[in-house]
């Protein structure tokens, strides 16, 4: 499996975004957290946030939304210049529609679940989507603690994309860093959202490829 690390701009400092993104230029993309204040109590980011940062870099958007009624406003991301857009179970009323929608306009659609959301609840539609994220904390704020309890909810998501003989990315959300990403990548997760261990160190790209390096090497052991 190919190890992506996808930092999130969250995490940075939001005065000079166009700036924070020139510093992690061996990321595999830049995740976007975009929050309503409805679906988590926080409000951050939007369409327009994202089209005015397109220009400053090559980078793939992976645009996470946190918001109710994504069927309505997932599409606008793609219009934005989001080459894949998360939306949360939680919140559609129609994901295999969506899904189908955000692909014909040529992005990327995943799928992401809360912590306590049961994998199994995608079983059946699993292909319907390239990237399944799984939070690794409650979605609304950075610099939480990763929730071992979904290590278990990882392997599972794992052994059923594998059944499904399908390129679907397995992304992890909350928590990772130096101490964590080994775990997740042990038990099968291959894209990792790294926000304050990334943004908060001196070097944000030499972390981005320690990241990688460590969770290759644990994806190396387990295998």
């Amino acid at each position: 499996m190919t190890v992506r690390i996808t930092p999130s701009i969250l995490n940075a400092n939001l005065a000079n975004l166009a700036g924070e993104v020139g510093r992690i230029p061996s990321a595999d993309g830049l995740h976007i957290d975009v929050m309503d204040g409805h679906f988590v109590p926080n409000l951050v980011m939007g369409a327009p946030f994202v089209e005015s940062l397109r220009p400053a870099s090559d980078l793939m958007f992976d645009v996470h939304l946190m918001i109710e009624d994504p069927d309505r406003w997932a599409p606008q991301y793609v219009e934005a210049g989001a080459q894949s857009v998360t939306f949360h179970l939680e919140a559609t009323t129609a994901p295999i529609k969506l899904a189908r929608e955000l692909r014909s306009m040529g992005a990327r659609a995943s799928v992401a679940l809360r912590p306590a959301t049961p994998i199994e609840q995608l079983a059946d539609i699993l292909t319907e989507f390239d990237q399944i994220l799984l939070m690794t904390v409650e979605p609304g704020f950075g610099g939480q603690e990763f929730l071992d309890p979904v290590l278990s909810k990882i392997r599972k998501a794992r052994k059923l994309i594998d059944a499904a003989g399908a390129d679907i990315w397995l992304q992890i959300d909350g928590g990772v860093s130096a101490e964590t990403i080994e775990r997740a990548a042990e038990a099968g997760a291959d894209t990792f959202v790294a926000g304050s261990a990334v943004y908060r160190s001196d070097d944000p790209n030499q972390v981005v490829t320690s990241l990688r390096n460590q969770a290759s090497a644990a994806q190396a052991c387990a295998h």
